[in-house]
């Protein structure tokens, strides 16, 4: 029950265009039956002669709920054995108008379902999709990197949209159904109470039958979902490596690849419609055989001449309002199917929305506004999945000085950065800002202090200006001017389409590799941070690029605390000290003279790339 509830939950979060629905489908629930059963006096009347035409007694007013509905149809038949009685041609017309009269309502209240209910899917859909999105933002990087974008971006589309059909599945499962079943019934056992208990015989075989169905569903749908994300995760990476797939002429193994985690999805997906749609099918076959069975034993009892209460017309009439009674049991059958289905989403969803926010504020954490004195690294220690990255980490590093950490790819150079963001907390020992633990600190306090240039500059598909000012609501366009100038961008952004205002595409395509790192230095200029990393932020670049943002950075570092991770030494000859990692400990550190003089494992590196 505690699924219906969530989905319960997000439907009344918008109460109004819930109950909107609600009242729409009711008063279609009532015109729908009052299309059917208006003809039932005009048939028992209008095709009499004046001889057989039946005496229709004056109604009587009594008290209570069967009394008034007496009254009402005792009055409705009154008049029209008057009208008919009178101008025969007259009441077929009348009886004509009111039963267009009784479509026309029950189609405008259905549309007005449908169009309040429009509403309010989409707004459901658009909720948990945020919620969703806003979620895999906070989450940890360590969950980033055990979970699959595709699988995530799967959630957020699939999935939700397995919600919003949740959702109508919900409103006229509860709310419309259960009522249609209960006007028709209640017309069914008022017309003919022997007829409707002999009608009611295969309804808990269906019943039986559906819920074996919904639970081997349920299974597959899971199944269908996992393999999705799957299938986004491989067209996400595919798609995004397509240079290095022509490189090695290797679409055909990718597509054969593609092709295989396809056709899994495809099966499985085949598999669920066909579960799915079975449950109707099964429901209405059963239906129909009872359907069948009331024709034939109530049409028996009638040609015998036998007395079941029921006249020929009124007969007719209890066949169709029985037809109609099927249908919003075959809709329950339908509408279980698709929350069954559902179920499977929001179990996916509700993996996501619990998952453990490891990296969060405390209660009473504390903002620091400015770096004054000094970053400590104090005995820290770091393991990823029990695999030791970190060991044993002192440092400490003065404000305005320029550090330099090296060692060989996997030493836990970025690592060591990634714990100065905070985006992972030490597995043991503490680092501190100003004698402040980084735990104690806001986080988006810590994060405004620190300013980041990596290898790979990722930029985002917005205005050249949208990715300097980023995360800047009301940007200072002169601002945005002088930090490009700072990171020697201004030039080729001024010579670009629309210049500050063009568009660069996804991850900055529209640029080459050196102008991608010069704009991402200028947002590090823009953002002005006391505190800032470098990390390998020339080693991608050719010499004509690399001089051009090593000025840039240059520009930068002026008057900050530069913290520069590098593989390419010779970027690091003039750091006030030097850093060596090695499989995630110091060995070395001094100046990059008093290290040669060591002729340790810096020195090693330096011959490696013809330095001395």
């Amino acid at each position: 029950m505690s699924y219906y509830k969530e989905i319960y939950n997000y439907t009344f979060k918008y109460k109004g265009l819930a109950l909107a629905t609600i009242l729409f489908n009711f008063l279609f629930v009532v015109f729908n039956l009052l299309s059917l059963v208006l003809f039932v006096p005009v048939l028992q009347l209008i095709f009499r002669t004046e001889k057989t035409l039946p005496v229709v007694s004056v109604p009587q007013w009594t008290t209570g709920f069967s009394g008034i509905i007496n009254y009402i149809k005792d009055s409705y038949s009154y008049e029209m054995y008057l009208l008919v009685k009178t101008d025969p041609k007259g009441a077929l017309l009348f009886v004509c108008v009111s039963v267009f009269l009784a479509f026309l309502l029950k189609n405008i209240f259905r549309y007005g379902a449908v169009w309040t209910q429009s509403k309010l899917r989409m707004s459901v859909v658009r909720d948990v999709r945020g919620l969703l999105f806003e979620k895999s933002l906070k989450l940890p990087l360590a969950y980033h990197s055990n979970e699959k974008k595709g699988d995530l971006m799967a959630r957020m589309n699939s999935d939700v949209n397995e919600i919003e059909v949740a959702v109508v599945s919900l409103l006229e499962l509860i709310f419309r159904e259960p009522l249609a079943i209960l006007i028709n019934l209640v017309t069914l056992v008022y017309m003919s109470p022997h007829l409707t208990l002999i009608s009611l015989l295969l309804l808990p075989v269906s019943a039986f039958v559906i819920s074996r169905i919904g639970k081997s569903l349920k299974r597959t749908a899971q199944k269908t979902q996992e393999q999705l994300g799957f299938l986004y995760a491989s067209m996400d990476e595919h798609l995004g490596g397509v240079r290095v797939i022509k490189a090695f002429d290797a679409i055909g193994f990718i597509s054969r690849a593609f092709r295989q985690t396809n056709d899994q999805h495809q099966k499985l997906a085949t598999r669920v419609f066909r579960k799915r749609d079975l449950s109707p099918l099964v429901n209405e076959t059963l239906g129909a055989t009872v359907l069948l069975a009331l024709v034939y034993f109530g049409g028996q009892l009638i040609l015998s001449g036998k007395e079941i209460g029921l006249s020929g017309e009124v007969f007719l009439t209890y066949i169709i309002v029985f037809s109609q009674f099927l249908r919003p049991i075959q809709s329950v059958s339908n509408n279980m199917a698709n929350m069954t289905k559902a179920q499977a989403s929001q179990d996916r969803i509700n993996s996501l929305l619990d998952a453990q926010e490891t990296i969060t504020d405390k209660p009473s954490c504390l903002a620091l506004e400015q770096f004054n004195r000094s970053i400590e690294f104090d005995k820290v220690s770091f393991s990823y999945k029990e695999k030791p990255i970190l060991e044993d980490i002192s440092l400490t590093i003065q404000k305005g000085a320029i550090i330099a950490i090296v060692g060989e790819s996997g030493s836990g150079k970025s690592t060591l950065m990634d714990l100065l963001q905070r985006f992972y907390d030490t597995g043991a020992g503490s680092i501190r800002i100003d004698d402040i633990d980084l735990k104690d600190l806001r986080l988006s306090s810590l994060r405004r202090l620190i300013g980041v240039v990596s290898q790979e500059s990722l930029l985002f598909n917005l205005t050249a200006a949208q990715n300097i000012a980023f995360g800047d609501d009301h940007p200072d366009h002169d601002k945005i001017i002088a930090a490009a100038k700072v990171a020697n961008a201004h030039e080729f952004i001024s010579g670009l389409e629309n210049s500050y205002d063009t568009l660069l595409g996804e991850r900055g395509n529209k640029l080459s590799g050196g102008q991608k790192q010069r704009l991402a230095i200028a947002r590090a200029v823009y953002k002005n941070p006391a505190i800032l990393i470098l990390d390998e932020a020339t080693s991608a670049l050719d010499a004509a690029s690399e001089t051009l943002v090593q000025q840039a950075l240059e520009n930068l570092m002026q008057n900050r605390t530069s913290i520069v991770i590098a593989h390419r030494l010779s970027t690091v000859k003039n750091a006030d000290e030097i850093i060596v990692l090695s499989k995630g400990r110091i060995v070395e550190r001094g100046t990059h003279e008093a290290l040669l003089q060591k002729e340790g494992l810096y020195k090693k590196i330096c011959g490696l790339q013809g330095l001395s």
